[in-house]
């Protein structure tokens, strides 16, 4: 009787430990990570809305300013999960490729605000020049 008692008690310790880790996990969301995660998702949109026809045309880089929106709500709807976001997006410009973000985000009791700008640029060669 007693080892069932010594059963019992193990399983509702490892829930015990299983809950007050993940409640430390949410509590412990930094505005580092947040960070990271919005330049990472930043870069990632900004080279996904480059216009290649105007590239291979005119040889300068140019991007698309909804195509750009569309791929960084859609990257930051997949990263976020299901803590609730305000984006603001200021200064788009398309040629040269210039855009600065704020992101709010509003989970877990917390409020986080990161901004993240960022310039697309290349050196590319002309056919021909070295």
């Amino acid at each position: 009787m007693s080892s069932s008692y010594w059963g019992y008690w193990l399983i509702v310790f490892g829930v015990a430990i299983v809950g007050l880790s993940v409640t430390v996990n949410d509590l412990t969301t930094t505005t580092t990570e947040t960070a990271y995660n919005i330049k990472e998702v930043n870069d990632r949109a900004l080279l996904g809305a480059v216009d290649w026809a105007y590239y291979r045309d005119y040889n300068e880089l140019r991007i698309v300013k909804e195509k750009y929106e569309e791929l960084f709500l859609r990257s930051m709807g997949s990263i976020q999960g299901n803590d609730t976001f305000e984006v603001n997006f200021y200064g788009i410009y398309e040629a040269p490729p210039k855009v600065s973000v704020e992101v709010i985000t509003k989970g877990g009791g917390d409020t986080i605000t990161a901004r993240n700008s960022a310039i697309l640029e290349t050196f590319a060669q002309e056919n021909g020049r070295p």
